[in-house]
């Protein structure tokens, strides 16, 4: 392997910025100093004017493989997911078959092992009758235990009371939640299809599914952790009512109950339906300007720990369809960083604040080994980032397998330039290295 040695750069570590200078020996960060000598065996990154990283470790994703490989697949999403300075991601077990049996777990782990050209992890999908598949789960290995408390595909949604207790009580390993009251979206869809048929108007979207229905499984949810004493992520907040469900007034490294947010509830509101359509029709419903104001309040004040990206793509001709037919979900892996740098700039949140986001949080709420930080000894996954270098979301230069995005012509301020995963420079300028792979994360137990 190359060695290299970034020079000159504006680190963002542990709400830090400093000006010095990384080098990278191996799949390692090998020395961190305002001043290393070059020697002729290294190759020199000048990143004066530039900001560097870690990268950004994603804690939910859809890559759709297998089954669903005609929306994307672990290589195209992966090889997105790097340009957008994203190193690391854990991906959900909603596919054809769902990774609901540790031996589907584990084919999904060796596809990846041959195609992500990121740092991957998978979630094991429980249901109301694998328990005993779950409880076999290797906290070592496997990121945690995903239940849809919502509604899902196939036999994930989790519904029975009694089941849930029994996961909730069982495992030791984190347990991520996605949290919408069925009944209360069922009632409510009733309610708008008898009006509209299937041609539903995209803005009762966050009307059918509301603040109460994800108050309701989210407070559920959490009441159940506190009963049982289980490790619970709550994903994906979308209203400002299910924030103050989330305490701030302990360190994350002692909170049992932790939350997400997503880039999508941070940057849209409800009026965007008008011309996003469904194209941003996700679940949790984006919903109104007072919601996102109370996620950003709770991201900022620390009831929210973790921004990530539900990144779920599905092709142009299934979402062009109408309410009822249009899938939810879209691709966010590439413009994710691009997308909180513009909130930088705004001054909403500070670039230190956004690493920990995005970086810190996940490694220590995930407890992801020697990852997420910049440190001597810690895997080299890093990411440059020209903050003065404008450019224009366009399909040209999309690289999702669904070729669209919700933030086509949307310009950012600011673009990465570099990304480097195990110390291997993956992605410099444009130009991909196709033939190295990254790693399956290890989590400390």
């Amino acid at each position: 392997m190359k060695s290299y040695l970034i020079k000159n750069a504006n680190i963002v570590n542990e709400n830090k910025v400093f000006k010095g200078d990384v080098l990278i020996e191996g799949n390692y960060i090998k020395e961190i100093s305002t001043e290393i000598s070059v020697t002729s065996n290294v190759e020199v990154i000048d990143a004066e004017g530039k900001y560097l990283i870690p990268g950004m470790i994603d804690d939910q994703v859809h890559f759709r493989e297998p089954g669903l490989t005609h929306k994307a697949n672990i290589a195209t999403e992966s090889k997105a997911a790097i340009a957008g300075g994203i190193t690391s991601f854990i991906e959900m077990p909603n596919t054809v078959p769902q990774a609901t049996t540790q031996k589907l777990l584990e084919d999904k782990f060796k596809t990846a092992s041959k195609t992500s050209y990121a740092n991957y992890s998978f979630m094991f999908g429980g249901t109301n009758d694998n328990l005993d598949e779950l409880l076999k789960t290797n906290p070592r290995n496997v990121a945690g235990i995903k239940l849809f408390l919502g509604s899902s595909t196939g036999n994930m949604l989790v519904d029975n009371e009694e089941v849930l207790e029994k996961i909730f009580s069982s495992t030791d390993m984190l347990i991520s939640v996605h949290c919408e009251d069925e009944a209360t979206i069922r009632k409510n869809t009733e309610v708008y299809k008898a009006k509209y048929g299937d041609d539903i108007p995209l803005k009762y979207h966050p009307v059918i599914r509301s603040e109460e229905a994800c108050y309701l499984s989210s407070s559920r949810a959490i009441e159940l952790a506190k009963k049982t004493g289980a490790r619970l992520h709550v994903f994906h907040l979308s209203t400002a009512k299910e924030t103050h469900l989330f305490r701030n007034d302990i360190p994350l490294e002692e909170k049992k109950i932790t939350a997400e947010v997503c880039v999508h509830h941070l940057w849209f509101t409800d009026k965007d339906y008008d011309t996003k359509g469904t194209h941003i029709k996700w679940n949790p419903a984006v919903k109104s300007q007072k919601d996102k104001d109370g996620l950003w309040k709770a991201l900022l004040d620390d009831r929210i720990d973790v921004i990530a990206t539900d990144h779920a793509p599905h092709t142009l001709e299934e979402k062009d369809n109408v309410y009822m037919k249009a899938p939810s979900g879209g691709p966010l892996v590439q413009h994710a960083i691009p997308a909180i740098l513009e909130k930088v700039k705004e001054g909403v949140l500070s670039i230190e604040k956004a690493v920990e986001k995005m970086c810190h949080n996940p490694a220590k709420l995930f407890k992801v080994e020697n990852r997420g930080f910049i440190k001597e000894g810690y895997f080299a996954d890093l990411v440059l980032i020209d903050t003065d270098d404008s450019w224009t979301v366009t399909k040209e230069n999309i690289l999702y397998k669904c070729g669209w995005s919700p933030f086509e012509n949307v310009a950012f301020s600011s673009k990465i330039t570099h990304t480097f995963v195990n110390g291997n420079l993956m992605f410099a300028n444009g130009v991909f290295d196709e033939n190295t792979k990254g790693k399956r994360l290890e989590f400390k137990i």
